[in-house]
């Protein structure tokens, strides 16, 4: 349980000590917070002895006396706000008027209790100052999760459109200059490395697509009744040439029609991407098997190749976002390192999960369970 730090500021010795002792078996919960706050409780008698306190351990909430001794609790109030501290205040005074509420609402106080007050009421205080503190925790966090996203997806689409574009650039140069000699035939082999290197590029600008699509896109947006049985044929005969390329056998092992509530875009990603790795990572003359079913209350899609497998340290890193798995069998397979990632959050979005099973030289079994609504 994480505690917060309450500092009491109050003279009256009485009033100090029974904040402490309610404070002290007192928890707060929400059914969004992963964890209950309890508290750790501070005592200051005067302003001066509180500003001292908060300039070395400041707190996260103040619970603030207006009439005190020497500086008042407004005064008090005014210096953390001219300090830009970050600390919840709740004011605490027998002098309740509203010009008072307002003045310390003015200055950044959440709450406003005037006394006497019972232990409820100061638990109540409590509770929505703490729930404060979380929203405002959960907000930074997301704000800083939001630029360290922008900041990967600009690296990783400079690095990864610069080495392609480049070498467009030789090649268009080669052919410019008649490096190769006269004839159209001569070119063809950089014309097929000009077009590998464009399939790439697209395929890390459609990867980024998606994946701003699924973070900022509420799934409820444009939900309807898809037949899984039908997008996944949609999904196979899309895959297809891609694996005829490689001599890949690509089997649709699913059996009667399914039926799931979702965006048909969210249920095409997962699919395109679940066939394509599963093309990629193969062997030539390998086989990639598909089947959509229901079981038990949930419907299971699963992807079966006969590729290189992976180990269980490669698996446990496999989605998280711009992680690609790297040895010398991965070497010159393109990729963004989102598509796994990509798949996973579209099935949280509707309530599942992906499990994964795969042996090295072997091949992998991807299995996306998702909840019949």
């Amino acid at each position: 349980m994480e505690k917060l730090s309450v500092l009491v500021v109050d003279d009256e010795a009485g009033i100090r000590s029974g904040v402490t002792r309610i404070l002290a078996g007192h928890s707060v919960s929400f059914p969004f917070m992963d964890d209950d706050y309890g508290f750790e409780c501070l005592e200051a008698s005067t302003g001066e002895e509180a500003l001292e306190m908060i300039g070395s351990h400041p707190p996260d909430i103040l619970l603030l006396d207006n009439k005190l001794p020497g500086i008042t609790g407004m005064e008090v109030l005014e210096i953390i706000q001219q300090r830009k501290l970050d600390i919840s205040v709740a004011m605490i005074t027998s002098y309740a008027s509203l010009e008072v509420a307002a003045r310390a609402t003015d200055d950044g106080a959440q709450d406003f209790i005037p006394k006497p007050f019972t232990p409820m009421e100061l638990k109540a205080s409590i509770d929505l100052i703490s729930k404060q503190i979380f929203l405002k925790r959960i907000t930074c966090k997301m704000k800083e999760e939001g630029k360290k996203i922008r900041y990967q997806f600009l690296s990783v689409l400079s690095h990864e459109l610069k080495s392609p574009l480049n070498a467009l650039e030789g090649y268009l140069d080669i052919m410019k200059n008649r490096e190769l000699g006269e004839k159209m035939e001569d070119y063809d082999q950089v014309l097929d490395q000009s077009k590998h290197r464009i399939e790439g590029m697209r395929s890390l600008i459609m990867d980024l697509l998606d994946f701003t699509k699924i973070r900022l896109e509420k799934k409820e947006d444009k939900i309807e009744r898809v037949n899984l049985k039908e997008r996944a044929s949609l999904a196979l005969s899309t895959i297809n040439p891609m694996a005829i390329q490689r001599n890949i056998t690509v089997l649709n092992k699913g059996g009667d029609e399914v039926w799931f509530e979702a965006n048909p875009s969210d249920l095409d990603i997962m699919l395109n991407n679940l066939l394509s790795n599963a093309v990629k990572y193969n062997r030539d003359n390998g086989v990639v098997e598909m089947s959509v079913g229901k079981k038990e209350g949930t419907v299971e899609i699963v992807v079966r190749d006969t590729g290189i497998g992976m180990s269980d340290q490669e698996i446990s890193q496999l989605f998280r976002e711009f992680v690609r798995i790297k040895n010398k069998q991965t070497r010159g397979i393109t990729g963004s390192g989102l598509g796994l990632s990509i798949v996973s959050k579209i099935a949280e979005l509707y309530g599942g999960f992906i499990q994964v099973k795969s042996e090295p030289d072997k091949g992998s079994e991807f299995r996306v369970i998702l909840p019949v609504q």
